[in-house]
């Protein structure tokens, strides 16, 4: 089970009130669908909450092992209800409906064994991480509306004594991460109990416009106030105490998965679930080491056309170390990124059919877990429209954070990455909506990598700088495949990854050793980016091929997006029948 919160999040399934169905059938599926929706919100409340719907706003999800049994049991009689549906009787739509329903139950009830939860902690997830999220996305408007948040985080010492409890037989049982990964929560933890009670992002709420009057102000923020001090810090201390005395002492010194008691089986299944394709380890290796190969030659003739007198590898200690390629004050880096998305705006009419009424912003990234997190992150929109979709950048340490690839990272994470391909999925209300929010890593990564590569037909990229930099970006995803089944399988060491990303990119000392220590606690996943990408492309090109002058890039945007985030074996089907409708038409 990984990561709940975020499941949550983007697994929360439901059906459109506008989706009607004809049979007994579809209308078992449709019940079955409303019938899991209730079930997550009620399980993981704090998702509810951020989707915008606030029955829930003072409960807390259970992250017992108890909590977790009950889960999976649960999952299991949602999976027999679903093979009861006859589906010989479902429409075509439907049945696509059903196996992807089935396929993400049956995905998650296999995780059932490796027990996730026993690792519930890492540098860029866990509780001391999420938790303080409640402040960004808890309504805090009235005096009845703060009243829930109190409740909730009343509760927090509760979830630190089930997290506590969970990471104990985590270590009777072997599986832990490694001593250097939880070395860097207790400085993330460090800075949350350190921080003023009134500079807290639990207090931040009371710097909102509300409808408090003065005299529950006063209440409310010293009723606030007791809370943090009270229930919160101590709860960090306890959870801190214990990750550095008893934790710490216990875990592992090796950086891959491959040294927990199943680790083999255990990679195998996360190259399965982030790839959706049925690639083994070695083939993912060289397919990184082939990409990585012919991305160098690319980056040798924009190095040459800059005019660079030397080797690849000193143009990239050159543009590492000189000032002029990064800002000293923050806002200036924050500026820059708002004029790039501007810029990229006025492109999406020429290469889109159909673009999303939900808004984007920029936002700066939290100080507390800024120093071990990547260059920035997107959270999605609530489809209630009551906010909008957000790309965080990472502001700590400017000197990390080159001028050269910010706009690949904001054509990323943001638009026409993240946010368009998200929020377009949100507002396919004809879909149902586990269709509308299913996190697929490959197709939702492998369209923000895709979506960078449109820079280089829109003009992003005329600038030599800039165009070095999208290819810097292209081959750290490729370096990616390379260095994770290093890790994972072939028993790298965190030191021979780093040399790895280190001789081919000009990434940062803080950015690889950040992004190295992402792989490590996060098997598989980065390996979605570059496999996800290279299938779009391979897609578009067999659509320009086949079709000739009847291609359309906006048609066949919308054709990739127009059903939301999906395997990418299912993907092709779609894009092969898209190709053949459109060449019997013609």
């Amino acid at each position: 089970m990984k990561q709940l919160f975020f499941l949550t999040i983007m697994v929360i399934m439901t059906v459109s009130v506008k989706q009607s169905f004809s049979g007994d059938s579809d209308s078992e599926l449709l019940s079955l669908f409303s019938d899991y929706d209730e079930f997550n919100k009620r399980t993981y409340p704090e998702g509810a909450t951020y989707e915008g719907d606030h029955r829930y706003d003072d409960q807390l999800s259970d992250n017992s092992e108890e909590a977790v049994f009950a889960y999976y049991d649960t999952l299991s009689v949602f999976l027999n209800r679903l093979n009861k549906i006859e589906y010989t009787s479902l429409s075509t739509e439907n049945k696509l409906n059903f196996d992807l329903f089935k396929s993400s139950l049956e995905d998650n009830l296999a995780d059932e064994k490796f027990k996730g939860y026993f690792m519930p902690l890492g540098q860029q997830w866990g509780i001391h991480i999420n938790f303080p999220q409640l402040a960004f996305v808890q309504p805090t408007d009235t005096y009845e509306e703060y009243q829930k948040y109190f409740k909730r985080l009343r509760g927090f010492e509760e979830k630190i004594d089930n997290t506590i409890s969970n990471m104990k037989k985590g270590i009777a049982s072997g599986i832990v991460p490694p001593v250097f990964i939880m070395e860097q929560t207790l400085t993330q933890m460090e800075n949350v109990m350190n921080t003023e009670t009134e500079k807290s992002e639990f207090y931040s709420p009371m710097y909102n416009d509300n409808k408090l009057s003065a005299e529950e102000k006063i209440q409310v923020s010293d009723e606030l106030k007791n809370i943090i001090e009270d229930n919160i810090i101590p709860g960090y201390r306890k959870l801190y105490d214990f990750v550095k005395n008893e934790y710490i002492p216990e875990c592992r010194k090796d950086a891959g998965i491959w040294a927990l008691p199943d680790g083999k089986e255990r990679y195998e299944k996360d190259i399965k679930d982030y790839t959706t394709l049925d690639y083994t380890a070695d083939e993912i290796h060289e397919l990184g080491l082939s990409e990585v190969n012919r991305i160098v030659v690319l980056m040798e003739s924009v190095k040459d056309s800059i005019g660079f007198d030397g080797t690849l590898e000193e143009f990239n200690v050159y543009i590492k170390a000189d000032p002029q390629f990064y800002y000293t004050d923050k806002e200036d880096l924050l500026n820059g990124f708002r004029e790039i998305l501007s810029k990229v705006d006025t492109t999406l009419p020429g290469l889109f059919g159909r673009l999303p009424k939900a808004k984007y912003d920029l936002k700066e990234m939290e100080e507390f877990r800024a120093a071990s997190a990547p260059a920035a992150y997107y959270y999605s929109a609530p489809e209630d429209g009551s906010r909008p979709g957000y790309f965080y950048v990472n502001t700590y340490n400017l000197s990390a954070r080159p001028k050269y690839t910010m706009t690949s990272l904001a054509m990323h994470e943001a638009v026409p990455g993240h946010h368009l391909q998200i929020s377009l999925a949100q507002e396919q209300t004809d879909l149902p909506k586990f269709r509308r929010d299913l996190g697929v890593t490959a197709f939702v990564e492998g369209w923000g990598l895709y979506s960078e590569s449109l820079g280089y037909e829109t003009g992003m990229y005329e600038d030599l700088y800039q165009l070095y930099g999208a290819l810097t970006f292209e081959i750290w995803r490729a370096c990616r495949l390379v260095v994770d089944t290093g890790i994972h399988d072939k028993k790298w060491s965190r030191e021979q990854a780093y040399d790895f990303m280190r001789k081919y990119t000009p990434n940062s000392d803080q950015d690889i050793q950040s992004e190295i220590d992402r792989y490590i606690s996060w098997p598989g996943q980065a390996l979605a980016y570059k496999i996800g990408e290279l299938k779009i492309k391979e897609l578009r090109k067999k659509a320009e091929v086949s079709l000739g002058d009847k291609f359309e890039i906006k048609d066949f945007h919308d054709v990739i997006l127009m059903n939301g985030a999906l395997p990418l074996p299912i993907l092709e089907d779609i894009v092969n029948q898209w190709i053949a409708e459109k060449m019997s038409a013609g």
